[in-house]
């Protein structure tokens, strides 16, 4: 990030590969990346994007993962054009000034790379945009709760591929972690910007 600030949005994997016509293509991406787009805009400066990165052969994974490429063959990097890892274009054009992060897993969190940047920018405060709301969003969201930072989910801002699991997964999260993770949508996120930041 290009200066210190309390504040960063993350923004989870909005990636072509989850755009485009895929085996792993989220149709509510679309449908929710204005929100997400108002949310970097703001603040592109301390905006982090992740991208979720596949292996490049199912055999280069083990255990259950190797499991679960061997269920999707098509998205490992081997199968894949390299621009379906990337960010999304409309957002992809704010980099930079926006940063990137790349994970081989739900968690951004597994590995402490990102945590320790962000605490090296001072960083306390975490809006949450980005897919999916059931797998990659959770995860975020519960490492971030863990770490102890004020966590923001932008409920707008967020997709997935089901609607019973996407609204299974905010009542989830907005009924057992309302003291740890304050849930609103973008429009009252830019309204109070000033107050969060």
């Amino acid at each position: 990030m290009a200066e210190h600030s309390r504040l960063s949005h993350l923004c989870v994997d909005v990636q072509n590969m989850f755009a485009g016509d895929t085996e792993w293509q989220t149709p509510w991406l679309n449908r929710v990346l204005p929100a997400i787009e108002a949310l970097v805009e703001r603040a592109p400066a301390h905006t982090i994007f992740t991208r979720f990165i596949p292996p490049e052969h199912p055999k280069d994974e083990t255990g259950t993962w190797h499991d679960y490429y061997a269920r999707w063959p098509s998205m490992v990097r081997s199968r894949l054009a390299p621009e379906m890892l990337q960010v999304v274009p409309t957002l992809a054009r704010y980099m930079p000034p926006a940063g990137h992060f790349d994970k081989n897993r739900y968690s951004p969190w597994l590995f402490g790379g990102l945590d320790r940047a962000l605490r090296a920018n001072g960083v306390e405060t975490l809006i949450i945009s980005g897919g999916e709301t059931d797998v990659c969003v959770m995860a975020t969201v519960l490492g971030a709760v863990d770490l102890g930072y004020r966590t923001i989910l932008a409920t707008d801002a967020v997709f997935g591929s089901a609607d019973q699991t996407h609204d299974a997964a905010v009542t989830v999260l907005q009924s057992r972690f309302g003291q740890q993770l304050t849930a609103c949508t973008t429009r009252e996120l830019l309204d109070n910007w000033k107050d969060i930041a």
